[in-house]
Parts: structure tokens; sequence; C-alpha cells
């Protein structure tokens, strides 16, 4: 179910009663097949804890992207590069449900239509707030900003560190992915995605 956009777009969408008590429910029993006793002083209380948490990490389920941008488009005769960098990302991998975090940068030429800059980074969010694949989630955002902006072109860069590789696998604690897509001038011009790729490289602060 989409929350409808509003003045109130800060707010959190949040799951119903009954359904924070059957995840409630359900990590008691999770903690009940790992040897624990959900009954134990420290543990009483997770169960409830731990659904509220997840209802937070997963509320991107609960908005729509599209409308997010929608309710700020305005009409500029601009050309150029717009660039939002080092916006940070905190997700869930669907293979393991463990966290992956980093940083998205993400670029787009406009043509006629502009959107208020902070909604960009409300869309990372409101896709890194799921249940996700790296690869997928810089699809995810290239493709709203493509549709809902019709742009020259879009860019999007993601970096992140992936926990399901940290602690456990692998174990490697220091490897980065990187993600990209690009869709028209970034595509294809290589000058143009070579500017891209330089803006979100530079230290311009």
């Amino acid at each position: 179910m989409n929350m409808k956009i509003t003045d109130s777009i800060n707010v959190i969408p949040k799951l119903s009663e009954d359904q924070l008590t059957n995840l409630s429910d359900s990590y008691r029993s999770l903690l009940q097949n790992i040897g624990e006793d959900p009954k134990r002083e420290g543990l009483i209380k997770t169960p409830m804890r731990a659904a509220k948490s997840l209802d937070f990490l997963t509320h991107g389920y609960r908005l729509d992207p599209k409308a997010i941008l929608k309710s700020a488009l305005f009409h500029e005769d601009y050309k150029q590069i717009v660039v939002v960098k080092d916006i940070e990302i905190y997700s869930l991998c669907e293979h393991h449900l463990l966290p992956f975090f980093g940083k998205a940068h993400i670029g787009y030429i406009p043509n006629g239509t502009i959107v208020g800059l902070s909604k960009i980074p409300r869309v990372v969010e409101c896709f890194a707030r799921r249940l996700q694949l790296q690869e997928r989630l810089t699809t995810q955002i290239k493709d709203c900003l493509q549709e809902v902006l019709n742009p020259l072109g879009v860019a999007v860069v993601i970096e992140a560190q992936h926990l399901c590789m940290s602690m456990r696998g692998i174990q490697k604690q220091n490897s980065v992915t990187t993600t990209s897509e690009f869709t028209g001038a970034f595509l294809k011009n290589e000058n143009t995605r070579q500017e891209f790729m330089h803006l979100i490289g530079a230290d311009l602060h």
C-alpha cells in the first residue's frame, strides 16, 4: 500500500499494530529456534523492538518514489549536469537480511524540468529501505528519475560495503562494491560521462 504524498512528506509510514504483533511473534519464535530463552530479562522486549526496527528498515515498500519526485517539479531552461553526491545509503541484502551501506551519487541533465534537490535523496531512501540487491537498487533509481523527469540523461553510481561479505562467508572486511547505470547523454557521450565521474570524485566543498 503506497502512502499518499502530502505536505507531511517527512512522515514515515508504519505497519499496523496487527502486523507488528505478527512480526514480534516471529522474532520470538526465531529466538527459541536458535536456542535462546525469549522470557529471560534481556530478551523480553526484544521481539517487539526487532519488529519495530524491521518496520523502519523496510518502510520504502510503503512509499511511492514517483509521487515523491512529482511533488516538486519545476519548469526551468537549464541543460547542464545537476549532481547530488554522497547520499548515504543503508539497506538490507535480500539474500541474508544483513545490511549493506555506502553512498549514492546521482546526476541528471534537465530537459525543461528540474526537481527539488531534496527529492533525489528521498527517492534513494525509498528504494534503499527495502530488501535489496545493489544492482537492482542502482537500476530502480535510474529508471524512476528517467521516467518522471524525462531528462537528457541520468547517471547513478553506488559504492557500498556488504556485511554479508564482511561478517560471514568470505569475511573480507574492506571490500567495496561499485555499480553504475547511465541513460541518454551519459550513455552516448564519453565526455559527458567523464565530466560526471570527475564531479562526483572531486572535493568541491
